[in-house]
């Protein structure tokens, strides 16, 4: 045996040793130990070595068998018909060669529930065993838990099953159940799930049928095993899309997810949809079954030893992952609210490197049971900030520690304390001075949705509030923003920032990075200290109900401050009305009524609004002349309340919400009967739902920018 052969035979004993640890703590412990995408790399490098060299393929290989032996808590059960694995696929191009191989279409595609498999049995149509895949020939016998589940019938609907069916599918727990679960299972002192998926399997394996009972388990059918020829009332069922209209007309639960299609550029279609639009359905899926069609044709593909040729499985790209969780810490809000947020080992997911991670509040900590040093699962979906999901019990050595909510701000030592009875959210009680707070808020003021100056950006943002020694800051409270000179500008310093952590950068003696942010090596002024000044002249003379929140107040955001400009016209008139007048204005309410007065009623707030007054900012809108004015906009839709949903191409969300209001009308937030029309764009969710259970008109974009025109 030469050295290379010698090495792939090293090689391929370690995978196959790893590989098989990892399904026996997931078949027979349930548990996870590491991310789904690690363990498919360890497969597939095993399936290449294997390919390389077939002399050292033996019988224990993952490659050979499927999923893991039966648990011994649990009476084994012999499937009539073997349960088979998937192979996997992980770029378009590998999905073009397998339809390639599959042959001419048509081909049915459905979503890769991330759950556990089960197999029913039932005879004269009565469910009389369920069990687990076990290693596909033997599995467990659940039939007790799974007869706990609402959604699976106990007896088959209609007539024309055969004496003996075995039906396939996936159990699985729903994204806000699974949440509901950890939360109670942290407040009775036990142990969290790391995922869904994990839920499901520990919920089905449980000893004591009552406690499944207890776990809002369900299932969707995706297949049979074991039966007669299928035909209803001796029709023939040519393909597995009518199979699975039959399966439904049996009172089986069936996905309304999937699709039949002709090409390869037809399913990728239908994969690269639902990768963009996974997080807004009711369960996990980590990617997309595509299956051909006809059931004739997927007998002569036939199966190699552990999955069929007629089906594949595009895995999407892993937005999961195991990582270690370093620390715990807090950041501070522009309207002071305490956030802790975990710092973790640098690791790549769906597409970028993740150093940090929402934990929102110290009792979402609690409930997810996370410790300081814990190998936990880190999950990104999609765009969205990434987030905790669990700890990896198994995995502790007990030097891990908890973690303990600080009594006070780390940005300037002022106490942390819920700012009403019943608030879970501590927040720092030093607003006029925390320079974390401050320098939310001239970010926020800055940004797109309030003011739109281009020049402020969360960098300039933390120049203009950061002390340098021996220099202070030239912001002090947001009084001092229009009110800045270049003199002002130029002699600010900042902290180089890193753009992915956010962290200051250092230099080569271990020390923050200082650097003149407002002028050229040469002493003139840089070009970003010109632009600030311009726009902060262009941004006195904007929309009143942006000058509105740009003054930061709690509740207070662009749909409720649109609602009070339309109606007051200006900011004096706004703050000088009863509490009785600003709540009955629409979309305003008691709660933000007594936000916008307790907000005036601070000496540092008032400030802020004479300052800016007397710098030249617009405090009102020209031509309005207070409640009931006629002076408010005019236009094609006044008078009309207009819901706009979904992705939008031609505007953004601000633009459309922009226009309606400009031209007299109401962006209104919710569909009601009130509404006179909603504008869909893509994806359009529950709201484009219920304006056609309303009744109400639903156009286009294109249509809302014909009528806008006209």
């Amino acid at each position: 045996m030469s050295q290379s052969q010698q090495e792939a035979a090293k090689r391929v004993e370690q995978l196959v040793d790893s590989i098989n640890q990892h399904r026996r703590a997931y078949y027979e412990g349930n548990t996870v130990l590491i991310a789904d995408s690690e363990y498919d790399e360890l497969l597939k490098e095993l399936e290449l070595l294997e390919s390389q060299h077939p002399e050292l393929i033996t019988g224990d290989s993952p490659t050979q068998t499927v999923g893991g032996s039966a648990n011994q808590a649990f009476a084994p059960v012999e499937h009539l018909d073997r349960m088979m694995s998937l192979d996997n696929v992980f770029s378009h191009e590998e999905m073009r060669v397998w339809v390639a191989k599959a042959g001419a279409g048509p081909f049915l595609c459905e979503l890769k529930i991330d759950g556990l498999a089960i197999n029913l049995r039932y005879e004269n149509g009565l469910l009389v065993s369920a069990a687990t895949r076990g290693d596909g020939v033997v599995g467990e016998d659940v039939t007790q838990n799974v007869l706990t589940i609402k959604s699976i019938p106990r007896k088959l609907e209609g007539s024309g099953f055969p004496p003996v069916v075995e039906v396939r599918g996936e159990i699985f727990f729903g994204v806000d159940d699974f949440a509901k679960l950890n939360e109670g299972l942290v407040a009775e002192g036990k142990a969290p799930f790391a995922n869904p998926r994990n839920s499901a399997s520990g919920s089905l394996r449980q000893k004591d049928p009552r406690v499944t009972a207890t776990r809002p388990l369900r299932m969707l059918v995706h297949g049979i095993g074991a039966w007669a020829k299928p035909s209803v009332d001796g029709v023939s069922i040519p393909n597995q899309s009518g199979l699975y209209a039959l399966l439904a007309s049996w009172g089986l639960p069936t996905s309304k997810n999937f699709a039949v299609v002709n090409t390869a550029e037809e399913v990728l279609s239908y994969i690269d949809g639902f990768e963009k639009n996974r997080h807004k359905l009711e369960h996990e899926i980590d990617g997309v079954v595509v299956k051909v069609d006809s059931l004739s044709e997927q007998a002569e593909l036939g199966f190699t030893s552990r999955a069929p040729r007629w089906a594949i499985a595009y895995k999407y790209a892993p937005e999961q992952v195991n990582t270690k969780l370093v620390d715990i810490r807090i950041g501070i809000g522009r309207t002071g609210r305490a956030t802790p947020y975990a710092v973790v080992e640098p690791v790549k997911v769906a597409g970028s490197v993740v150093e940090f991670a929402t934990l929102h509040n110290q009792d979402v900590v609690k409930a997810k049971g996370v410790l300081i040093g814990d190998t936990v699962v880190l999950r990104k979906a999609g765009d969205v900030i990434p987030e905790i999901l669990g700890p990896v019990i198994e995995l502790r050595t007990g030097a891990e520690k908890a973690f303990v909510m600080p009594s006070a701000c780390p940005a300037c030592g002022a106490a942390l304390a819920p700012s009403s009875e019943g608030d879970v959210d501590l927040r720092c009680q030093n607003a006029k001075s925390c320079p974390a707070q401050l320098r939310e808020r001239i970010a926020y003021l800055g940004s797109r949705g309030v003011l739109d100056i281009e020049a402020l950006g969360y960098v300039a943002a933390v120049a203009l509030t950061q002390p340098i020694p021996p220099l202070e800051a030239p912001l002090h409270s947001e009084a001092d923003l229009f009110d800045l000179t270049l003199e002002d500008l130029l002699p600010i310093q900042a902290q180089v920032l890193d753009p992915d952590s956010g962290l200051p950068k250092l230099d080569a003696n271990g020390s923050p990075k200082i650097v003149d942010f407002f002028r050229k090596k040469d002493g003139t002024p840089a070009e970003v200290a010109l632009k600030l000044l311009r726009n902060l002249e262009e941004a006195k003379t904007k929309p009143l109900w942006r000058i509105l929140v740009a003054l930061s107040i709690r509740h207070v955001g662009p749909v409720a401050s649109r609602s009070l400009a339309a109606h007051f016209g200006s900011l004096d008139r706004i703050f000088a009305a009863s509490e009785t007048e600003l709540s009955q204005v629409d979309g305003v309410g008691v709660t933000l009524a007594q936000s916008l007065l307790e907000w005036i009623s601070v000496d540092w707030h008032r400030e802020i609004i004479e300052r800016w007054r007397a710098a030249g900012v617009l405090l009102e809108t020209p031509g309005h002349e207070g409640p009931g004015s006629a002076g408010g906009a005019e236009g094609i839709f006044s008078g009309l309340s207009i819901v706009a949903t979904g992705s939008l191409k031609m505007f953004t969300r601000e633009q459309i919400e922009e226009a309606i209001i400009s031209n007299g009308g109401k962006a209104a937030s919710s569909v009601s009967k009130k509404t006179a029309f909603v504008v869909a764009g893509e994806n359009a969710g529950s709201k484009l739902a219920k304006a056609e259970d309303l009744g109400i008109e639903v156009i286009d974009e294109e249509e809302f920018q014909r009528r806008l025109n006209s």
